[in-house]
């Protein structure tokens, strides 16, 4: 069973935005840092940013200024909102655990920027 469901993403023309879901399960969602990965293809997976239970963000320096990511209790769901979105964003975008470590990865949401 998946632990959170990842949505929102689609293709973007470069300059656009886009607002990524986690719907995540009481229990992950209680994990004191989630954050948002990607992986691009041939590329590492790489953290771009991550919230602790508390709403303090921490933004990769690649993609600061332009993502933000937050967190709504009530719902259980994590936030990255994209903007001036780039093709170098290109990525299958992953939520989950930042602290602990994450054992397993759900499908990910795809994200595409192109013209």
């Amino acid at each position: 069973q998946e632990h959170v469901v990842e949505s929102g993403g689609g293709l973007v023309q470069p300059g656009g935005s886009l607002r990524l879901s986690c719907a995540a399960s009481g229990s992950i969602f209680s994990i004191a840092r989630l954050g948002w990965y990607r992986q691009a293809p041939g590329k590492e997976r790489e953290l771009v940013a991550d919230i602790t239970k508390g709403g303090m963000t921490s933004i990769q320096d690649s993609v600061k200024g332009r993502f933000s990511i937050s967190r709504e209790n009530a719902n259980n769901t994590v936030y990255l909102q994209m903007n001036s979105q780039k093709p170098e964003d290109t990525a299958v975008y992953y939520c989950n655990s930042v602290a602990p470590l994450a054992g397993s990865w759900g499908q990910g949401t795809q994200v595409i920027v192109s013209a």
